[in-house]
């Protein structure tokens, strides 16, 4: 098992009689890319300034392993902006060119000189920033603004990368774009931070998630195991052919009836009323089983084989997407103190 990074011990920060972080205990292991999920409010950015030293704790500790030295007390180590780079909410910069940003940046982040220039070009090349190079920033669109600040964060080569809402005001192109890198570097061993509230981005590159909610950790896993808490499974079920509207009524019939001990016999009627569904538009079935990996096995053995005459399967998968939404709402609905009051907005407006 890989070593720990980055520690949250009780870590606890409060604004006047409101707590926004309630003794969050959390460990990031090296090469990890941990998913901070959670409603607006839930304590996500005040967690992350708190690791880039922006708050303070009122209580509690942050342990950071540098240069795989043992972990040490953040409030007593220097040399974090060597090793960990940040984008805080929504980045704010000086109306300079993108080229003299970066250089600034570089330089405070002692990036070799006779390499800045070089490492400016590649970034802004791989962010199709590149037209963009002497162009002021107040002339950026949002979702530019967006890249150049994930582009600081990652310009010195950092061991670790915290970003919050990365993905915000970026367009579906842009966003693909920082999903395929952030993939890279996983795959080059870093270990990455990411707090957001878009769940789908969260659910494809991220080891584990954090769920998050009135300051607390109210889940922290691979979004597989947490569905284990999960009271319904879902399987989508994609067919080569529509099914014919005569026939449709009986086929799931049978189908219920093959499949009655795989399938959720005791559905909540919030999430559906039958166990088998078939969507028209999408062309194919949904199922609500009961999780388990054996079910999966013979549900599709079933299928294949069995319905072979009424349909073709092209394409069977749990969708973890839809897995983590439900079980964050899940989640969130059971951990909601009574009387309780959530700031309005997001975490780091209602701080100031």
């Amino acid at each position: 098992m890989s070593e720990i990074v980055i520690k949250l011990e009780n870590l606890t920060k409060k604004f006047g009689n409101f707590t926004a972080v309630n003794s969050v205990n959390l460990e990031v292991r090296r090469g990890e890319t941990i998913g901070l999920v959670g409603p607006n409010g839930a304590g996500k950015t005040t967690v992350i300034k708190m690791i880039a030293k922006i708050l303070r704790p009122n209580s509690g500790k942050i342990l950071i392993r540098t240069n795989h030295s043992d972990l040490q007390d953040l409030r007593h180590v220097s040399s974090t902006v060597s090793q960990i780079g940040f984008l805080i909410d929504i980045p704010n910069f000086y109306n300079m060119t993108a080229y003299q940003l970066l250089k600034y940046f570089g330089k405070i982040q002692r990036y070799p000189k006779d390499k800045l220039n070089n490492r400016i070009d590649e970034l802004l090349t791989l962010f199709n920033l590149s037209e963009w190079k002497f162009e002021r920033v107040r002339n950026y669109s949002k979702g530019m603004v967006q890249k150049l600040g994930i582009i600081q964060a990652i310009f010195h080569d950092p061991e670790i990368i915290i970003l919050d809402e990365p993905q915000t005001g970026l367009d579906p192109l842009a966003r693909i774009e920082i999903r395929k890198y952030l993939r890279e570097l996983q795959s080059m061993g870093k270990t990455i931070f990411v707090a957001s509230h878009m769940l789908y981005e969260i659910s494809e590159v991220c080891d584990k998630i954090a769920l998050i909610n009135y300051g607390k950790i109210i889940g922290f896993d691979t979004v597989e195991n947490l569905a284990l808490t999960l009271k319904t499974s879902e399987l989508n079920c994609d067919l080569l052919n529509p099914l014919g509207a005569e026939k449709l009524a009986s086929l799931l019939s049978r189908l219920a009836e093959r499949l009655k001990p795989y399938l959720d016999q005791n559905l909540d009627p919030n999430i559906s009323k039958i166990p088998i569904k078939y969507n028209p538009e999408h062309q194919g079935l949904k199922l609500y089983f009961d999780g388990k990996n054996e079910s999966k096995g013979e549900i599709l053995k079933i299928l294949v084989k069995e319905f072979e005459s009424d349909f073709t399967v092209v394409s069977f998968i749990q969708p973890r997407t839809t897995q983590l939404e439900r079980i964050y709402t899940q989640m969130v609905r059971n951990n909601t103190p009574e009387g309780s009051t959530k700031l309005k907005g997001d975490d780091s407006k209602n701080e100031k």
